[in-house]
């Protein structure tokens, strides 16, 4: 793959704001998120249940329920398209084609009526234009692949239990070989060695193919074997982003510091975990200020006045916190001159690299 084609938008989420109406209340889910991503490169989304990370990526797919959920505002661009913009025929056409989701809960993504063959066969028909032939040696393949016997092919989700479930649900979002996949948690219901062989497919589809990855996880582990750059999504926002170094070694903001505090560590002296104090706002009151600042140990009042912005610490790295900010000059994620952020402090703060974080998650397989 050439560098400049890697360095392309190929999707560009701008100014996402996606709301809910249930009982009354407006539930704030997503609040102007904006992040790209380039050809073959993997994205991590990382945060608490209930940060936003899911609604994003399905506005992205274009299949949040209408109502409770309504996009506000924001462009969701891919590959030079306007997808917000686009008829439900002709997202059809996208959806499962060039753009695939690994559902997380498979019980609700499989439909009870057909058997998994048939339900993967029918995205190879339909995409692929392929014969009822191929398309059933193609599914036999993907089925291997995600460990079922091809010999199951027509049986029913209800004779599968919620991992091989799973995994019906990643052979039917990898078998059209997608240019973006969205994967909502893919190895959570997963043995580790089934995780290892996902793990692998994707890698490969992203060397062979240049396959885009947007992954949500709560494996730190499989974000550092996988992940190109992490975004820590809170309250619906972005507070972290840059490339996983960035992240693992030297993360700034409170929330990523108290997320890997969170974490057990194998070398370590401590003896107890540091779990974050209080638990995330209430999406139909969120505070006025910074998010964060209700549970953050280093808040004052000016984090609580007003909206903190994403500004960029170092190139490649954003962080919304300005406690961290110093007398130099950096830029926000439109390119307007603000405050930089001072690192510094960072330096030395105890946390797990992205290098450790491999050699666990790897090791953890090996095992099993």
């Amino acid at each position: 793959m050439e560098e400049t084609e890697r360095m392309e938008p190929f999707l560009k989420v701008e100014d996402l704001t996606v709301q809910y109406t249930a009982g009354g209340e407006v539930i704030k889910a997503v609040n102007k998120v904006s992040f790209t991503l380039s050809k073959g490169e993997t994205i991590g989304l990382v945060g608490e249940t209930g940060a936003g990370k899911t609604t994003i990526v399905k506005s992205i797919l274009r299949i949040l329920p209408d109502p409770p959920a309504k996009i506000k505002s924001g462009t969701i661009t891919f590959k030079g398209q306007e997808l917000l913009s686009l008829s439900e025929h002709q997202m059809r056409k996208i959806r499962g084609s060039q753009i695939s989701m690994i559902f997380q809960d498979p019980m609700t993504a499989l439909n009870p009526v057909f058997t998994v063959g048939e339900q993967i066969l029918e995205a190879l028909r339909l995409h692929r234009k392929m014969s009822k032939k191929e398309a059933y040696t193609k599914v036999c393949e993907m089925l291997e692949m995600v460990g079922i016997p091809a010999e199951r092919y027509g049986e029913y989700p209800h004779q599968f239990s919620g991992g091989m479930k799973q995994r019906v649900v990643i052979a039917m979002a990898l078998s059209c070989n997608p240019a973006l996949l969205l994967a909502d948690e893919p190895t959570t219901a997963l043995d580790v060695t089934i995780q290892a062989q996902v793990l692998h497919m994707m890698n490969r589809l992203k060397k062979e193919l240049g396959t885009s990855v947007i992954m949500i996880t709560h494996d730190l582990g499989i974000v550092a074997e996988v992940c190109d750059r992490v975004a820590v999504v809170y309250a619906g926002e972005i507070v972290e982003m840059g490339d996983k170094v960035h992240l693992f070694d030297h993360g700034l903001h409170p929330y990523t510091e108290g997320l890997f505090h969170s974490i057990p560590s194998l070398t370590g002296d401590e003896t107890r975990l540091k779990p974050i104090k209080g638990l995330p706002p209430n999406p139909a009151d969120l505070p006025k200020g910074c998010k964060f600042a209700p549970r953050c140990p280093y808040a004052s009042e000016v984090c609580r006045e007003a909206p903190v912005l994403l500004r960029e610490a170092e190139p490649g790295h954003f962080v919304r916190c300005i406690k961290k900010l110093a007398a130099d000059i950096k830029t926000d994620m439109t390119g307007k001159k603000d405050k930089g952020i001072d690192i510094a402090a960072a330096e030395n703060r105890p946390q797990g690299s992205a290098t450790d974080f491999i050699k666990r998650s790897r090791a953890a397989r090996e095992v099993e």
